[in-house]
């Protein structure tokens, strides 16, 4: 009994980390890097294929606990993948922001160092004169960006879209 519990902890933990390396390198794939996206598949398969070789092979009798264990793995190894990604990767955003008043909130993302082009639209009623500011930056500093802002306009919309490639524009 004490050999399957051993293999269990090592299928979950084994799990976590080729589930890790799928889930980097599906943003990898998505953000056309493609050899770290090669190099990332090679290493998840690799150590998939060992643990599913293990764990067949030591299924006899206690596939229920195996069978948890690999699941659990797997369910963690998502959670894990999505932290390290957020983590570690940086994507590039765009930030579209919706005020009524934008002077002070411009001056403030433009202090903070934050590229910003504005347009004057119309709201909701098709009549109230509102303004869009748009901002391209990084995952990375969105929350410093949403939180300038709505320190400034609590009642600030917003919305925060990934995208592939920004080219030109502020450096």
């Amino acid at each position: 009994m004490n050999n399957v519990i051993i293999l269990c902890i090592v299928i979950f933990f084994v799990r976590i980390i080729d589930t890790s390396l799928a889930t980097m390198r599906t943003v990898m794939v998505v953000r056309d890097k493609t050899l770290f996206a090669f190099i990332l598949a090679f290493f998840e398969v690799f150590v998939w294929f060992l643990i599913v070789r293990e764990a067949l092979d030591s299924a006899s009798n206690n596939l229920l606990l195996i069978a948890i264990s690999y699941s659990l793995g797997y369910a963690s190894g998502v959670y894990v993948g999505m932290f390290l990604t957020d983590k570690f990767i940086t994507t590039n955003v765009s930030v579209n922001i919706v005020v009524n008043e934008k002077k002070e909130i411009i001056k403030e993302l433009i202090d903070s160092n934050f590229a910003v082009s504005v347009s004057k639209i119309k709201g909701k009623d098709l009549i109230s004169n509102k303004f869009m500011i748009f901002v391209a930056t990084t995952n990375k500093k969105v929350n410093d960006l949403k939180r300038i802002v709505t320190n400034i306009d609590e009642h600030a919309f917003i919305v925060v879209s990934e995208n592939k490639t920004v080219i030109g524009g502020y450096k």
